[in-house]
């Protein structure tokens, strides 16, 4: 059981990472706008986007037998949406909160499930 847990979790992880990662290439308009008000600069949004195309990588080579890479691609993902919800409150957006929460949370998951696994 724990392991479907970990599966399920794990790869609703790498669809929501790598949709957002395509997203911050393609340099989306609400990908944009909302950067925009959080005072990130547009320059960031490309390396943002591969740093969650990294995790959701890292999190696929961790489903398939390479335990520590997916803690470490979870461990990232939970500090860059930390850094996500840190930069949120920093700026006062607030209405938008639970897209970098729900993000956090499934890395959490992962995080969790993955050393679990392991």
């Amino acid at each position: 059981m724990l392991f479907i847990s970990y599966v399920a979790v794990t790869v609703a992880t790498i669809a929501a990472n790598a949709g957002m990662a395509a997203a911050d290439f393609a340099k989306a308009r609400f990908v944009m706008g909302n950067s925009a008000e959080v005072g990130l600069p547009a320059s960031w949004v490309p390396w943002l986007g591969a740093l969650k195309a990294a995790g959701a990588a890292g999190l696929l080579l961790g489903l398939l037998g390479v335990p520590y890479i997916g803690i470490a691609a979870a461990t990232g993902l939970v500090l860059f949406f930390v850094g996500a919800i840190v930069a949120h409150v920093r700026a006062r957006v607030f209405y938008n909160f639970a897209f970098p929460g729900g993000y956090l949370a499934l890395a959490v998951g992962s995080l969790a499930l993955a050393v679990a696994q392991a």
